[in-house]
């Protein structure tokens, strides 16, 4: 029996890496795909020489192209961190947008499914928590995180329209915050930026007061909670996250506890637009996947660091500062 055939965009990347790796070992053959913008071959040149694996340098806004049989697309391809998103805001509307509809041109074509990654930010602000798949969110169209948060819900849109008008088969993962072993130390996240800090022997960083919320999904709960959807009948948008809620003040004091170091968190003001909650309501999951996170933050975060400190000396050492963006995701 020939192997299904999936495509995986952003495929170099954090998430789009561990997908490969999952799909791999479920005996998919792999079409990765990836302009490496933010990506790095390094995610995945361990799969290189397998024979049920391929890789292709490539930018979907502008055209994608697979030949022969296709039966899933796994859209993942975007910058999804505030470092990135805000300094190539064009390109991060673009594989929003061009992206998603010509992945959506090709899922059509080929009668393949296709599931993508929207995320947490289409809520925006919150004024409700946990924020239900029903909320339509309290988003900033112009304000510095428009540029993502407004070409994940064009996105979402044109999924939707394509699902309903031209009956493709589609899922729509709405991402909540992650982390794992092949996180960018830089991408400007809080959670790579205080490990790093703490390294580096620098004091953690806290935007605001430090009041403010998020919810860490470790990635392999993630990467299982995505595969359970690709492969279920439910269209609309599912939250995937860990609703275990933590402030930025308490989960600076869990890295400093982790990393065994004295340094103290000093604050600074809070960006622009910058969410004072994060926790999502996995109600659906569980009914619809019978999904729910497994690894603890305690377990999550060991394994993060231990990666986090295997890297090589001058890659942690060369990340200054000034490098995050001010936004604690």
């Amino acid at each position: 029996m020939a192997r299904k055939r999936i495509l995986i965009t952003g495929a170099a990347g954090f998430l789009g890496s561990h997908l490969c790796d999952r799909f791999i070992s479920e005996d998919f053959h792999v079409i990765a795909m990836d302009n490496l913008i933010t990506g790095d071959l390094r995610n995945i040149e361990h799969l290189f020489k397998l024979e049920n694996f391929e890789f292709y340098n490539h930018d979907v806004s502008t055209f994608v192209h697979v030949p022969g049989e296709l039966d899933y697309i796994l859209h993942f391809a975007s910058p999804a961190s505030p470092i990135d998103y805000l300094k190539i805001p064009i390109q991060t509307l673009k594989v929003g947008s061009l992206g998603t509809h010509n992945l959506l041109g090709l899922a059509r074509a080929k009668h393949a499914r296709m599931l993508i990654a929207s995320t947490s930010e289409v809520y925006g602000d919150p004024n409700c928590n946990p924020q239900p798949e029903e909320y339509w969110g309290n988003v900033n169209p112009v304000g510095p995180r428009g540029v993502y948060d407004e070409a994940k819900r064009f996105q979402e849109a044109i999924t939707m329209a394509y699902h309903t008008f031209h009956g493709v088969e589609t899922r729509i993962v709405r991402i909540f915050n992650t982390y794992g072993p092949r996180m960018r130390l830089n991408d400007g996240r809080v959670l790579p930026a205080f490990i790093g800090q703490a390294i580096r022997g620098e004091d953690l960083t806290v935007f605001g007061d430090g009041s403010q919320t998020r919810s860490f999904c470790y990635v392999d709960d993630l990467i299982e909670g995505i595969y359970r959807l690709l492969f279920s009948d439910y269209p609309y948008p599912v939250n995937i996250g860990n609703p275990d809620e933590i402030t930025i003040l308490e989960f600076g004091e869990e890295i400093i506890k982790l990393t065994g170091t004295d340094q103290k968190l000093v604050t600074r003001p809070l960006p622009t637009d910058d969410p004072k909650q994060r926790r999502p309501d996995i109600t659906k999951a569980r009914e619809i996947l019978g999904w729910e996170p497994k690894v603890s933050r305690a377990e999550g975060l060991k394994i993060t660091y231990e990666y986090f400190k295997s890297l090589p000396k001058d890659i942690i050492e060369k990340i200054e500062h000034k490098d995050f963006a001010n936004y604690n995701k």
